[in-house]
């Protein structure tokens, strides 16, 4: 599997995100279970802050974000005694992006998150917040290995079962996301902002 990296001076001087990264390689085309089907490695990116033996809190961002979402939410959940995990799910922020569109399944992402989770951070006695597709995934994590989570927070999510169809808002916001080569930039009413283009 070919992906691409961001250069980490990408990162530099971003504004309330002091956090130090963390990196970790998983199977780039997990079976279930988070096992190697042998196509090489990607790296995920992800913050850990708080007491490492402390009860974590699993942030989970949705799309199109990062973890950078949580920035604000981070230091107060530290504070309070928490060690809080915060992921950038591949394809996302600093970890691996993949360049084919075919890479990205809802089954991968569940198996790429269930590696870090599970096999190299062992997380248990887990708050898990989930955003977005955040909580699709995370849902996920949650039946797969129930006895390690003590909570769940859901904010704009749900595990949909499949019936009935997506409505026509998210098969629209759906065809853009794939079909736009530039996704405009929300902040492009500020000066010295312009609209991006996806390969950029």
């Amino acid at each position: 599997m070919r992906a691409l990296r961001t250069p980490d001076e990408r990162f530099a001087d971003l504004p309330d995100f002091p956090f130090e990264p963390h990196y970790v390689e998983i199977p780039a085309t997990p079976e279930e279970g988070g096992r190697s089907a042998g196509d090489g490695e990607l790296r995920v990116h992800y913050l850990d802050e708080g007491p490492t033996d402390a009860a974590p809190v699993l942030l989970l961002h949705g799309e199109p974000s990062w973890g950078y979402l949580y920035r604000h939410m981070i230091p107060p959940l530290v504070a309070a005694g928490h060690r809080v995990v915060v992921p950038d799910q591949i394809g996302f922020g600093r970890s691996d992006k993949p360049t084919e569109m075919g890479d990205y399944t809802y089954a991968r992402h569940v198996a790429w998150m269930s590696s870090l989770v599970f096999e190299h951070l062992d997380l248990n006695d887990v708050t898990f917040f989930g955003q977005d597709w955040g909580g699709l995934i995370g849902l996920r994590l949650v039946t797969a290995e129930p006895d390690r989570f003590s909570r769940i927070v859901l904010s704009n999510t749900g595990l949909p079962p499949g019936t009935p169809p997506p409505g026509e808002a998210f098969m629209a916001w759906q065809k853009f996301s794939q079909d736009s080569p530039v996704f405009p930039d929300r902040r492009t009413d500020q000066p010295g902002m312009r609209e991006r283009s996806l390969a950029e």
